[in-house]
């Protein structure tokens, strides 16, 4: 399976994505393309001992930055790493597109280059995240601001399929994020998409309050891309916040240090559980090929969890089902 990789999408790039995509070849036995400066990929990796067996290099020599407008990617930077990768993909080059840069600049390129899969009003943006018992996805991310309650109900057939298909979840369960649980709760955006779901062959829960996402009440949270975003960045947030009030706890006192050598275990495996590497990166949901969108701050493990991700995706032929169901 060959999967394209935008060598200079992300904090880290070109290099953890360089070593990334080596350890994706070695573990995963992938086969890769990677976009970008061709004598900046070779360098990288020479000077890092790091193999590019099995790994095509495209050349183009403009970068998509966090600065750029989102549409610059089919507009004034046609010629960058991420807007080649998107045209590879199109003409059936590889099989599936995982960047770790500008966000919005993916979601306009997985819609306008890549295209929708048809009768998809709009692509949505779909991390998965860690709960208290396993973990859910989320949709839309923040793709889409403004929705229409159609829109919130195919992004709930999407999350489903995926979730199934992908994650191996058995009948996902649908939850609407609100801010109550009754049915009259939320705005008319809200109400409506309630009305929808509720008699959709979808396995719906009803509502679901931002307090019970973390614990694993439901599957598949849906929702417009503006709440979704604050969900998002708010849950990473939280956890990094969390993360380091804990290491501090541990490490500011002799008290603390003695403790932590009996529980260091447990901080370990509980740091692990909500570490975004482990899931690789987000589906753009809704594109008629498979498009990723790793972490902005990726590691070398993030982008080989993704790669992994993307080849598990087109094994499962989750496009077509979400097409059909469509």
């Amino acid at each position: 399976m060959k999967i394209i990789v935008d060598a200079f999408g992300g904090d880290n790039a070109p290099l953890e994505i360089i070593k990334g995509c080596a350890q994706a070849v070695d573990e995963l036995g992938a086969e890769i393309i990677l976009t970008g400066k061709e004598s900046v990929i070779k360098e990288t990796a020479q000077s890092n001992g790091i193999s590019l067996e099995n790994i095509e290099i495209v050349d183009c020599d403009e970068i998509i930055t966090m600065e750029d407008k989102a549409d610059s990617v089919i507009k004034t930077k046609k010629n960058s790493s991420m807007a080649v990768g998107l045209s590879l993909l199109n003409e059936g080059r590889g099989d599936a597109f995982i960047s770790a840069g500008n966000s919005g600049a993916l979601c306009v390129g997985a819609t306008l280059a890549v295209k929708r899969i048809k009768g998809i009003k709009r692509p949505a943006f779909a991390p998965v995240l860690p709960s208290e018992n396993g973990f859910f996805m989320l949709l839309d991310g923040g793709a889409n601001v403004d929705c229409r309650p159609e829109m919130l109900h195919q992004f709930a057939v999407m999350g489903s399929v995926y979730m199934e298909k992908v994650m191996g979840v058995k009948n996902p369960r649908i939850g609407l994020a609100n801010v109550g649980v009754e049915a009259h709760k939320g705005t008319e955006l809200y109400q409506e998409t309630y009305g929808i779901l509720k008699d959709s062959a979808l396995n719906f829960i009803g509502n679901v309050e931002g307090r019970d996402i973390p614990k694993g009440i439901c599957d598949v949270v849906v929702c417009d891309g503006f709440t979704g975003n604050l969900i998002l960045k708010t849950y990473e947030g939280v956890a990094i916040t969390l993360m380091k009030k804990i290491k501090h706890m541990f490490a500011d006192s002799v008290k603390g240090k003695l403790a932590a050598g009996l529980v260091m275990k447990d901080i370990k495996d509980l740091k692990t559980r909500f570490n975004y590497n482990a899931y690789g990166g987000a589906p753009i949901l809704g594109a008629s090929k498979p498009v990723f969108k790793a972490h902005g701050d990726s590691k070398a493990v993030t982008l080989k969890n993704a790669v992994r991700l993307s080849m598990d995706y087109v094994k499962a032929n989750a496009i077509e089902e979400i097409s059909s169901s469509i």
